[in-house]
């Protein structure tokens, strides 16, 4: 699969666009922020 073809998703917390990975393949549905930062950072917001 191309990089192009991949999902993408909006991050929660920052707004900005990310790509699955393959870390993400069992949870990809779960997933809601783009890096463990926005994660850290989404009561703050």
């Amino acid at each position: 699969m191309k990089k192009s073809q991949l999902p993408v998703k909006a991050c929660v917390v920052c707004g900005l666009p990310f790509t699955w990975r393959k870390k993400w393949a069992r949870c990809w549905d779960e997933v809601r922020y783009c890096s463990e930062r926005c994660r850290r950072r989404r009561n703050a917001i």
